[in-house]
């Protein structure tokens, strides 16, 4: 069906900067929503941002002015830039994708997520 990688998590200082990736790959005849969410120990997992096909992004209002989310079309590509990060911004973040698969030319709905990437802000 449709996979996703994530790349860019990492240890930084309070303050700084991190810029998340997820590819998906497969059959894949369109996509409608990608999304980033994260989850902290013994935290449920939470949204980040999501971003919709023509539509502007969504935000919790923890990132609001802070992290961006961007979508590279041609490329199945999401983006998150998190700036200005704080230790309670450190969790496992999870890529996510909604939209359709190619199934022997019949579109098919897929739920995809990715397998987290750990980000963690610490002095």
């Amino acid at each position: 069906q449709v996979q996703l990688v994530e790349s860019g998590g990492g240890l930084v200082q309070p303050g700084g900067s991190l810029r998340l990736s997820c590819a998906a790959s497969g059959n894949i005849f369109s996509i409608n929503v990608m999304g980033w969410y994260r989850q902290a120990p013994k935290n449920e997992r939470e949204l980040v941002a999501t971003i919709r096909s023509g539509d502007d992004p969504d935000y919790a209002d923890s990132v609001k002015g802070r992290f961006t989310i961007a979508r590279d079309y041609a490329h199945n590509t999401v983006y998150l830039q998190m700036n200005s990060l704080k230790p309670e911004d450190t969790a496992v973040y999870y890529c996510h994708c909604l939209g359709f698969y190619d199934s022997n030319s019949i579109p098919k709905r897929f739920d995809s997520w990715g397998q987290g990437t750990q980000v963690t802000v610490s002095s």
